[in-house]
């Protein structure tokens, strides 16, 4: 008896649920790599830009709103924006310049979900 499928597809079965929860958990991942990895990539330029600050000569000189001036002028440079530079904290005691960096990053994940990812760094520098 022939109902016209070939022989031996009558007993195929398709991997319809098990695929899409797979394609759901791997859109969902990718998703949330799109929003989190920018901040990630630029709280590391943010650390290249602080710890760059060793090879500036006279920053044991320098008052704290100059110190702030090269860190901001730094990162404009490397294109990092919605970087607060209230979030430094530059201090100075005698030749040593001791810098933190405190601040968090939040996006919209998905409707009412957000992320909230925090950094926190410090620097010490001594004059030259």
């Amino acid at each position: 008896m022939n109902n016209g499928f070939p022989k031996g597809m009558k007993h195929q079965q398709g991997s319809g649920l098990t695929m899409m929860i797979v394609a759901l958990f791997f859109a969902g991942l990718l998703t949330f790599a799109l929003k989190v990895g920018p901040a990630y990539l630029d709280d590391f330029t943010i650390q290249e830009a602080l710890e760059n600050l060793e090879n500036i000569e006279g920053l044991s000189d320098m008052g704290p709103a100059q110190v702030r001036g090269v860190i901001n002028k730094q990162l404009s440079v490397n294109n990092v924006r919605g970087f607060d530079a209230k979030n430094i904290t530059v201090d100075k005691d005698g030749d040593r310049v001791l810098i933190s960096v405190d601040y968090e990053v939040r996006n919209n994940l998905f409707g009412s979900v957000d992320t909230v990812v925090h950094f926190q760094h410090e620097y010490e520098f001594t004059g030259k």
